[in-house]
């Protein structure tokens, strides 16, 4: 039997797709950076996987 390994995710791709810089593109993704500001969340860092 062989191991399994789980997908190796690119952190590149990642911060392109989901990035801040990303979010910050379009008016949809400025108002998901909003509504997380207004809960409280700090938005300005990388977000978890």
């Amino acid at each position: 039997m062989s191991t399994h390994y789980p997908k190796k995710r690119s952190r590149v791709k990642r911060a392109h797709k989901f990035g801040f810089r990303a979010r910050m593109s379009t008016t949809n993704g400025r108002k998901t950076i909003n509504r997380k500001r207004r809960v409280g969340r700090s938005v300005n860092v990388r977000e978890q996987q």
